[in-house]
């Protein structure tokens, strides 16, 4: 039985109910009435050659928010991806012909149509991977914003280029669907390239495959594919009719690939995960953590750009905890559409649960590991503050937990853990923090917090990630703000702006592209 949720010692017990209207029966049905081609009685379609196709079997699926059956991805073979590919090769050639005027006017419709449908996205997300209500509104929003700005400036950043030989395909993790991989696929497509994107594993199929839906009604040559990496990986990647391949996720994966378009000479954007981290060194203004700390927690830290670090100078760390645990005590998580009056708006939650009951376990495991062999617990978050249905399946929640010291043999040393655990490092030198916010080989962001500005200027460019920050976080970005990764946190080119632009486009002979390849490093 799951916990109740948090009560006064002066208030009644509330007993939690599911708003109405935002079960996953009720997202589906709008599913079917809204785009009834993509989406059939209790399963989804893939979309290839400008129609949705029967072929794929479909499997059991079901929603971190309480372990309830969702809808299933329709999994493809090998052969019949490679099909999906050669056709939106004939697409592509098709599509790098059309004017940028009514490709534009194409994509345009298309985020009109996103933005009617925007709640039911943002609902799907929910659902899918865990979002609370208003991280998964803020997703959709961003993949609508972000893609005006494209839309608005795409004369410019056209100029003297030329779509590439052959589709772009996507391969994404499943925590930013709409932000990241739709974003990415519309631009792609804007550029005058058709687009192939094979769903995540791990959830957000619906609300691609609505997405994908309403794009393909306005004619973008989009394809959406469901299937294993072991399967798809060779019609995704290697396939000559591929004119590039972008990939979001994990170093392992991102390595194998990199190997693999590197041996074919294929254009590429791999990013990859990092240990991002904050750095504190004669630092004082701890107001400024501690309203920042919660932010830093937004979905569970399950993001790229999530801070799982902290460096900290020895001499204050006496005060550093003084700032940090009041922040993290104040996080608020629980299911996310869980309301005690079904009139009520929806929980403002920082985060609900991991992306599957395996992650949390895993997560967990690896604390109790660490613990056992050294590291200090100094914050364990309990259940009993999360706000639950009663008698909801509950395994993939996972409260928020901080450790001193992680010992060198577990993972929380040096790998991301995309959960909410924090780790700390004391440093008593600024070499010791150098080398301790470099501990993974490069990452995507870090933060110094430092009073002196020539402090800062001094050492920030001797941390190796793509963006630093000055006592605040920094994120992916939006419409001209650049993007990658240091070290082996990025292979391939640099995206973000006009760099997105340029890194799905042709250009001049002898072009080289901002970015991490094998033969050159080249920074924007």
């Amino acid at each position: 039985m799951a916990p109740t949720p948090p009560t006064s010692a002066d208030a009644p017990t509330l007993t939690l109910t599911l708003k109405p209207g935002t079960a996953w029966s009720d997202a589906w049905q709008r599913c079917l009435t809204t785009a009834p081609e993509a989406f059939q009685d209790d399963r989804v379609l893939n979309l290839w050659a400008a129609s949705w196709q029967q072929e794929g079997h479909p499997l059991p699926a079901t929603s971190p928010v309480d372990g309830s059956p969702i809808a299933g991805p329709p999994r493809l073979d090998a052969p019949t991806a490679q099909q999906a590919v050669r056709a939106s090769l004939d697409q592509h050639r098709a599509w790098r012909h059309i004017p940028l005027a009514e490709r534009s006017a194409r994509v345009s419709a298309t985020l009109d149509a996103l933005t009617e449908h925007r709640e039911l996205l943002a609902l799907l997300l929910v659902w899918e991977i865990g979002k609370p209500w208003r991280l998964a509104q803020a997703d959709v929003d961003r993949a609508i914003d972000g893609v005006r700005w494209y839309v608005d400036n795409i004369d410019r950043l056209l100029a003297d280029r030329t779509p590439l030989p052959g589709p772009v395909s996507n391969i994404a993790s499943w925590n930013y669907p709409m932000s990241v991989l739709v974003h990415a696929m519309l631009v792609q497509a804007l550029a005058g390239n058709a687009v192939i994107a094979k769903t995540p594993t791990d959830g957000g199929l619906a609300c691609l495959t609505l997405a994908c839906a309403l794009a393909a009604r306005e004619g973008i040559p989009l394809t959406l594919l469901s299937g294993s990496g072991s399967e798809l990986s060779a019609p995704l990647v290697r396939s000559p009719e591929i004119g590039c391949v972008s990939f979001v996720g994990g170093r392992d994966t991102g390595a194998r690939i990199a190997t693999e378009v590197a041996d074919l000479g294929k254009r590429h954007i791999l990013e990859q995960e990092g240990l991002n981290t904050w750095g504190i060194w004669n630092f004082t203004d701890w107001p400024s953590l501690t309203a920042v700390i919660p932010k830093l927690f937004d979905y569970g830290k399950q993001r790229c750009t999530a801070y799982p670090r902290f460096v900290v100078q020895r001499s204050a760390f006496d005060e550093f905890l003084s700032a940090y645990l009041p922040a993290v005590r104040s996080l608020r998580t629980g299911h996310p559409l869980a309301v005690a009056d079904p009139t009520a708006p929806l929980p403002t939650l920082d985060f609900g649960p991991l992306i599957n009951a395996a992650k949390a376990k895993e997560l967990a495991d690896q604390v109790a590991e660490a613990i056992d062999r050294g590291a200090i617990p100094l914050h364990r978050g309990s259940t009993a503050d999360a706000q639950f249905l009663p008698g909801q399946d509950t395994s993939a929640y996972l409260q928020p937990v901080t450790l001193l010291n992680p010992p060198p043999s577990s993972p929380l040393h040096h790998a991301e853990p995309f959960g909410p655990v924090d780790t700390i490092v004391l440093v008593d030198t600024e070499a010791e923090l150098l080398a301790a916010m470099n501990a993974s080989n490069g990452a995507l962001v870090a933060t110094l917090s430092t009073d002196d500005p020539a402090t800062y200027e001094r050492l920030a460019p001797q941390i190796r990630a793509f963006k630093t920050g000055h006592g605040k976080p920094r994120s992916r970005g939006d419409r001209d703000e650049l993007f990658g990764g240091f070290g082996a946190s990025w292979r391939g080119a640099f995206v973000g702006g006009e760099l997105l632009v340029r890194a799905v486009t042709d250009g001049p002979a002898g072009e080289r592209l901002p970015g991490n390849f094998p033969d050159y490093h080249l920074m924007p």
